[in-house]
């Protein structure tokens, strides 16, 4: 029977399919129910610093609106012990499914000043969280940030972090930057022990009747993985990190192709949302099954196999595949004309 056991950031999982953070991973039991599927870790929704401020502010402007006019309608407030206008409630979840499940537990932060991003980190470790994914969601608009400022920036910060806490970190990356494989060395060495690729990037749409803009959320489909398989792959034993391949997992297929490409683990959520929790179970089954099929005895002989140092043509990774897709393209159309 193939061995599905491997190792990601240091931390033994049953099996290299993980859940992603997503909003499944509000409810215990939805934790619970991933351990029964057969996933190996769960990594947690995102704490947003950002949103902890705003609501802060707006728990603040309610308290003291109008109190001074009327003193007497500070009674009609519920008791302060009520509110949740911090990290509490992502906190007690860590400490909860520590206690619930045997899979590893990863919190997901997003932060907003290196202050921020530091105080939740250990707030996080201090809860129990086996590791910490930071979340660098970050879309710049300015044309003054130039991309060597931005990339030093982010590297400064999980330095900070990781000087501050002591359970692994992993950074999860857009793949907006100017040269992935500089920079993820560059986080790499400032502390960083695992690359999650990538962070999907959710486009705004525009209502051209209401004249607004409006937010857009669409699940990933098995193509999204394309491009997170390509880079992987390029960067597998170039860079000493624990690769996460995450958007666009949802067969075991695809869960093949990431390890052969060279992650560590594969990560899904729109699956998990479109057809259950409990189809992750059938995924690792069907993984199972093709790798005896196969003749792979566990998934740790697999990892890389089809990465750029491995495969017999190299260049396939790189621009000689832009040609060669436009040339069967090209071929396409002229038979079937």
């Amino acid at each position: 029977m193939a061995d599905l056991k491997t190792k990601y950031l240091g931390l033994d999982i049953k099996s290299p399919l993980v859940a992603s953070a997503s909003a499944l991973s509000k409810k215990l039991d939805n934790i619970k129910a991933m351990e029964d599927a057969g996933l190996g870790a769960v990594v947690l929704y995102s704490l947003f610093e950002e949103e902890i401020i705003n609501e802060q502010l707006a728990l603040y402007h309610f308290l003291t609106r109008g109190s001074e006019s009327f003193a007497e309608a500070i009674t009609y407030y519920p008791d302060l012990e009520k509110y949740n206008s911090g990290p509490d409630k992502y906190l007690q979840l860590i400490r909860t499914a520590k206690e619930a499940v045997d899979i590893p537990v990863i919190g997901s932060l997003n932060g907003v000043s290196t202050g921020g991003w530091i105080k939740y980190a250990k707030l996080i470790e201090e809860a129990g969280a086996d590791a910490l994914e930071l979340n660098m969601y970050f879309v710049s608009t300015d044309p003054q940030l130039s991309s060597d400022v931005l990339e030093k920036a982010h590297i400064e910060l999980v330095s900070d972090i990781r000087k501050s806490i002591k359970i692994p970190l992993s950074v999860k990356l857009s793949p907006f930057y100017s040269s992935i494989p500089h920079f993820s060395a560059s986080l790499v060495k400032a502390g960083a022990k695992g690359l999650v690729l990538f962070n999907r990037f959710y486009q705004p749409d525009l209502d051209i009747e209401a004249l607004e803009v409006v937010p857009k959320l669409e699940l990933s489909r098995s193509s999204d993985m394309q491009l997170p398989l390509r880079w992987i792959a390029i960067l597998y034993d170039r860079v000493a990190a624990d690769f996460a391949l995450t958007s666009g997992v949802h067969s075991a297929e695809d869960i093949v192709k990431a390890l052969m490409a060279g992650a560590t683990v594969a990560m899904t959520a729109s699956a998990l949302i479109s057809n259950g929790i409990g189809f992750a179970g059938a995924l690792i089954e069907e993984l199972a099954q093709w790798m005896n099929d196969y003749e792979y005895k566990s998934v740790d002989q697999m990892r890389g196999t089809l990465s750029q140092k491995n495969v017999a043509e190299p260049a396939a990774f790189e621009r000689a595949n832009y040609m060669k897709a436009l040339t069967l393209y090209d071929n396409r159309i002229m038979y079937t004309g």
